[in-house]
């Protein structure tokens, strides 16, 4: 590795220690169905978001619950002895990238074949604190 190459990669990996994100690779959902539900809890506070993912009646809105609860959990890991019901937590950013697609063939009339799209995404939610907390 050059060292332009590995002084960047330095500077991204330090800029990671101070963001909070969880990550949900290969989730069988349709990207299109997961923003649906990604869409209601974006910029929202996390008690909030909590909320609106308990009851809302989609299939992904589950999934993002347990993946948030994950997210504040590893805030909650990097910021030691800070409750974050208290630092005013909030949703920072959601992105949701599509995954692999699994290939199925379907029967067609007069002895064709319709090809079916499994398809699955990948999501990573960001958690920030509106307010600044000191680390030392």
């Amino acid at each position: 590795m050059g060292a332009r190459k590995h002084i960047s990669a330095e500077k991204r990996k330090e800029a990671k220690k101070n963001v909070s994100f969880a990550e949900l690779n290969n989730c069988p959902t349709s990207p299109r169905k997961m923003r649906l539900v990604t869409q209601l809890i974006s910029g929202k506070d996390v008690v909030t978001a909590f909320g609106i993912l308990k009851h809302t009646p989609k299939e992904a809105g589950g999934r993002l619950y347990k993946l948030l609860l994950s997210a504040v959990n590893n805030w909650q890991a990097k910021n030691e002895g800070v409750r974050y019901e208290d630092s005013n937590l909030f949703v920072k950013e959601v992105q949701v990238d599509s995954g692999r697609m699994l290939k199925r063939i379907s029967t067609a009339p007069q002895g064709r074949a319709h090809r079916i799209r499994k398809r699955s995404n990948h999501v990573t939610l960001v958690v920030d604190s509106r307010i600044k907390v000191n680390q030392e």
